[in-house]
């Protein structure tokens, strides 16, 4: 019965409903955060699930999903964010990154795009400020470029070993890492 009600054989007993929650108006959830992550069209719901784990556990304020971003509240992102899309504050951003992204400058955020440019800011020498919104993009294209253009600054992780990148949950947690202050 629960395998046909779960659509999955792996249920392990478990089985849940609930209502889902409403979700908060951008500048509500924002009103005292100072450090964001913003999941920029990322459609793997287990990089999901790994980011807002990362962002839980490195203390990161609330997160933001553009509207082609996977569910937080999916099974698979519940389960390897182990539970934690319950814990950090999450919300939708509409219109990204034009009038999404110029909402969180006017809200006093200055926002990091993580992208492969040229001109991209070394990790290792990126400064945090106060108010900081990481913005990560999808698997294999990254960010849009109207993304980084727009963003206040492109930061990159140096890579070695002839490696391009890294994966977005792994970048998300070096990135969140280094700009703690």
């Amino acid at each position: 019965m629960l395998e046909s009600i779960t659509g999955f054989v792996m249920h392990r007993g478990a089985l849940a409903s609930m209502h889902r929650p409403r979700l908060r108006p951008v500048a509500e959830l924002l009103a005292d955060a100072r450090r964001v992550v913003v999941l920029e069209d990322i459609v793997d719901h287990t990089n999901v699930g790994a980011i807002v784990r990362c962002c839980a556990a490195l203390s990161v304020d609330a997160v933001l999903i553009t509207p082609r971003c996977a569910d937080p509240l999916y099974r698979r992102s519940v389960r390897v964010s182990m539970g934690t899309v319950f814990q950090v504050p999450w919300t939708k951003i509409d219109e990204w990154p034009g009038a999404g992204l110029e909402l969180l400058t006017s809200l006093g955020f200055r926002v990091a795009a993580f992208g492969l440019r040229d001109d991209a800011i070394p990790l290792d020498e990126y400064r945090a400020p106060e108010r900081l919104a990481l913005v990560f993009g999808t698997e294999g294209d990254g960010l849009m470029p109207r993304t980084m253009d727009a963003a206040d600054d492109v930061v990159k992780i140096p890579m070695a070993g002839g490696v391009d990148s890294l994966n977005v949950a792994s970048a998300a947690a070096v990135a969140i890492w280094a700009t703690r202050t």
